[in-house]
């Protein structure tokens, strides 16, 4: 299961249900995919196929929307 957070544009933004307990965010579109670590701090953990512009415009996401991200992993998580 990968319940869908929020899309934007031609990003979608979801969990994995079954994968680590740290807290954070995969976004994936038609170039390729990211994951993004939102603790400690919010950071790059691993990406594929998207360029240096597309991560900086999901990284500027991921920060102004990092309260809806995080209210919706513990809706999901508990």
């Amino acid at each position: 299961m990968s319940p869908t957070v929020f899309t934007s544009g031609r990003y979608r933004y979801f969990f994995f249900s079954r994968e680590e307990a740290r807290m954070h965010v995969h976004v994936t579109c038609a170039d390729g995919e990211a994951k993004f670590w939102l603790e400690p701090t919010i950071a790059l953990a691993d990406h594929q196929g998207l360029r240096p512009r597309q991560l900086a415009h999901v990284d500027r996401e991921i920060r102004e929307r990092h309260h809806e991200i995080a209210a919706a992993w513990a809706k999901h998580f508990g």
